[in-house]
């Protein structure tokens, strides 16, 4: 889902937020029924008073449950992006009520960005759709509305349609819980459908409560990712919860439950069940929204990266990368700058992350001078200017970072002429690696040296991604490009890579390069950051 989020902050997850949420959790909303919402856009302060709720159901004790002040969370009105708040006030206006619910209410509550923003309302689809003049609802099996306003979607869902999700679920299997008004239970059943605890949150920014069912609340405190119902169970309901328990500890920083950390070891290779846009969506969110290094780091500990990408699993073998190291390499260092300069609301195209996957294979195979390697990402960052980039690179004092066995010892060609030519035998190596990327049988041998590793042939890169990545590197091997635009400054125009807008990919992808041979820290003049693209 794509949302323009008005919204941004740098805070991280720091000891006295723990504290905050520590301290709000001690306390339940008192909120009556008929709370009003009176100037639109304006969220009114609900006071809390110190009453706690359990929850029984079918005679177990279930985590126990807590309303929320919202505003003692921290969370105001103008920390939900504005295409949001214009679905929200639409809804309220005809009188249904509307929440904002999972990841987003917890990026919320931890002064993070959210991803995007899920609304979920009392209203049915077809009462969405006549809400709002650019509304469509999308999907067969679990159908959602997708509002249009201006260059977001807003993403709504209905809880009758979640209802009726669930019925297979629920059907004589669970009791209305004791103590529990109608509405509460409504939203109850909706949250016991998610993933995990953290991601069972429900918003209403109206009465400004946050309603906790599933002890998230907790969780956010103990910093863990634990799953609503036993994880060997919930990973086989959907393999998928795999990948983003990854994706979530990795950007979140959080550990994982003990009984998650087991299943995520055992139930690994269920993954290759999953159709292959659906790993490619869930391997982008993890490597182009700003936790690419740590997701790749938690694939290799529990078993995954020998799985989804056995290229990179071999070179961490290679490399004598334990499970839990805490070391880098040069694969964990290109992706840490890419994490550098993107986030979950200015994410890249998936093009940049395989783009970076296909020029560190080529260097892994064979390794190169490192001013050829800057001759190589100068020309991309051009278009193609060979003889241009060659010249700069020459210019550059600054020491490599040596330690990476893929970069060769400095020594400088005869001739321009010869860094050229080196240049363009290395776009073609480059190539090479991307087209062995989409080979089933050389990815199914990228193990075979690791007998222990679990076979995996899989593919998930499409024809139309491989063809957009060849085109980042074609001009380095065809020279100079007819139509191209020398990109000016260093600022990054985030819309456009987002969309795959080679300039822009081209850009960003040299600068990575650029600092990772070239680490700025390192800098002890003006030299090198002169030079950067």
């Amino acid at each position: 889902m794509t949302v323009v989020v008005a919204w941004r902050t740098h805070l991280c997850f720091h000891h006295p937020l723990l504290y905050h949420i520590r301290h709000c959790s001690n306390s339940v909303v008192a909120v009556a029924s008929t709370t009003e919402h009176k100037e639109e856009g304006h969220l009114p302060v609900i006071n809390s008073a110190s009453k706690k709720e359990k929850v029984v159901n079918g005679g177990k004790k279930a985590p126990e449950w807590k309303k929320l002040d919202a505003e003692e969370l921290g969370i105001s009105n103008s920390m939900i992006s504005r295409p949001t708040r214009v679905v929200l006030n639409g809804l309220k206006k005809k009188g249904y009520e509307v929440y904002l619910v999972g990841g987003c209410v917890r990026d919320l509550i931890l002064k993070r960005i959210p991803k995007d923003f899920d609304v979920i309302t009392s209203a049915e689809l077809k009462q969405v759709r006549k809400a709002f003049h650019r509304c469509e609802i999308v999907g067969k099996r679990f159908p959602i509305c997708h509002v249009h306003l201006d260059d977001a979607i807003v993403e709504v869902s209905s809880f009758s349609t979640s209802q009726l999700k669930s019925d297979g679920k629920f059907n004589g299997n669970v009791r209305k819980p004791q103590g529990f008004s109608e509405r509460d239970f409504i939203r109850w059943r909706n949250c016991l459908q998610r993933d995990f605890t953290i991601n069972g949150l429900m918003l209403d920014p109206y009465a400004n409560i946050v309603y906790d069912y599933m002890g998230g609340i907790t969780d956010i405190k103990k910093t863990k990712v634990r799953t609503i119902i036993p994880a060997n169970l919930s990973f086989v309901e959907d393999s998928g919860r795999i990948l983003r328990a990854i994706r979530i500890a990795a950007r979140l920083h959080f550990g994982f439950s003990r009984d998650l950390a087991l299943s995520l070891k055992e139930l690994s290779h269920s993954v290759l069940r999953l159709d292959k846009g659906r790993i490619l969506l869930e391997l982008n969110y993890m490597l182009a929204y700003g936790s690419a290094e740590a997701s790749l780091r938690l694939m290799w500990r529990f078993g995954l990266l020998e799985i989804l990408l056995p290229i990179q699993a071999s070179y961490f073998v290679s490399q004598g990368f334990r499970r839990r190291d805490e070391r880098s390499n040069m694969l964990l260092s290109l992706f840490s700058n890419l994490d550098r300069l993107v986030a979950p609301d200015r994410p890249c195209h998936s093009s940049l992350w395989l783009g970076i996957f296909a020029f560190h294979k080529a260097l892994v195979d064979q390794p190169q001078d490192p001013l050829v390697v800057t001759a190589f990402s100068l020309a991309v960052h051009s278009g193609g200017s060979l003889l241009e980039s060659v010249e700069i690179a020459r210019r550059i004092s600054q020491p490599y970072k040596s330690s990476f066995p893929e970069l060769l010892e400095a020594r400088n060609p005869d001739s321009n002429n010869a860094l050229v030519h080196k240049t363009i035998n290395f776009a073609a190596l480059v190539k090479t690696a991307l087209c062995n990327m989409t080979d089933g049988c050389y990815v199914s041998k990228a193990m075979a040296k690791y007998p222990k590793a679990p076979s995996s042939d899989l593919v998930f890169i499409p024809m139309a991604l491989f063809l957009r990545v060849s085109k980042i590197f074609e001009c380095v091997r065809r020279g100079m490009e007819a139509r191209f635009v020398h990109r000016q400054g260093r600022k990054i125009d985030y819309e456009s890579l987002a969309m795959g807008s080679l300039e822009e990919v081209r850009h960003v992808f040299a600068r990575i390069v650029f600092d990772t041979v070239y680490p700025p820290n390192q800098s002890n003049g003006n030299n090198v950051a002169n030079q950067r693209p």
